[in-house]
């Protein structure tokens, strides 16, 4: 697939001397959900308003959607919407006016059929006439949605979009990205739910003290990094574990109740046949056991510990 971003050499370096952004390069493709991750004040923000052209960048080119977001920033600005974390809405106007209004500051005739389907897609029909200060905050950042796309736009930036939203509007929320994403609209994400970026993402970011540190496919990053994990519930527990299992990588849990190995699933061998009749061996009985496959938050607090550790 082409890119419909791309980004070279970006830095950012505040006049306090705080360099938020390291240079970073990368290639977003078109049509694909990309999403970043990073602890707070890792610079995902920093990068986000860079290529919407709120922040002015150090160094570096960005190129949206063919255009220089800063040599050619009106071309570049119309093919981005934004829904920033903040709820910033004019709380006076009514949910309609203020989705109308968004598309006019972009030079776009007005289309009051789209603007429909945008508040029906939305859930805020119903809404339309209601005033935006009278409004609940998961409905509030459902507008903030409505007013990024009233312009109609190919690359579309979700900053933290499902803070503070219960989890019915998250799931509809979802349901929207994915029907964007069918239509061809680039979605770049930020978001603390990592169980979110594992199911939508084609693409996952890390970011940590402004560098990017992975670049990786979701599912390969998962098959590369991912670790299963068996967990045998013991008959009598332990208070340490023997040394006649210590070719092992074994630990104890739940008061010693508990023992846990920790595996490559696709490794030729797993080392959990030969553990099991070790185990056997030596007479230690399990009452139960099962396997749990590594999830993405796993991982993204692997790879952030790693990276601190190496700081």
């Amino acid at each position: 697939m082409p890119s419909v971003i791309t980004i070279q050499g970006l830095t950012k370096t505040y006049k306090s001397g705080h360099q938020a952004l390291k240079p970073i390069d990368l290639e977003i493709e078109k049509g694909e959900i990309f999403a970043l991750l990073g602890p707070n004040g890792a610079g995902k923000t920093t990068m986000i308003s860079i290529i919407c052209g709120i922040v002015t960048p150090s160094t570096g080119t960005v190129i949206a959607d063919g255009h220089d977001i800063q040599k050619d920033y009106r071309a570049a600005r119309t093919r981005i919407g934004l829904v920033p974390q903040e709820l910033t809405t004019d709380a006076f106007e009514t949910v309609w006016a203020t989705v109308t209004f968004s598309r006019g500051l972009f030079g776009k005739a007005p289309n009051p059929a789209l603007i429909e389907r945008i508040l029906r897609d939305l859930s805020l029909w119903d809404k339309k006439d209601a005033k935006i200060m009278t409004l609940s905050g998961g409905m509030k950042r459902r507008v903030m949605i409505a007013k990024a796309l009233s312009h109609e736009p190919d690359i579309l930036f979700l900053d933290e979009p499902t803070a503070g939203v219960d989890v019915e509007l998250r799931r509809d929320m979802w349901g929207l990205v994915r029907q964007l994403r069918d239509q061809g609209v680039t979605i770049i994400l930020t978001t603390h739910y990592i169980e979110e970026a594992e199911e939508m993402a084609d693409r996952v970011g890390v970011i940590l003290k402004g560098e990017l540190i992975l670049v990786e496919k979701t599912a390969t990053l998962m098959r590369k990094l991912g670790k299963k994990t068996l967990t045998l519930n013991l008959q009598e527990p332990m208070t340490v574990i023997p040394p006649e299992l210590a070719e092992w990588d074994l630990s104890l849990q739940n008061e010693g109740g508990e023992l846990e190995y920790a595996f490559d699933a696709h490794a030729e061998k797993t080392g959990v046949p030969s553990l099991l009749r070790r185990l056997s061996d030596l007479g230690i009985a399990f009452k139960d056991l099962n396997t749990r496959q590594s999830s993405l938050e796993d991982i993204f607090v692997s790879l952030v510990h790693r990276d601190g550790e190496s700081a």
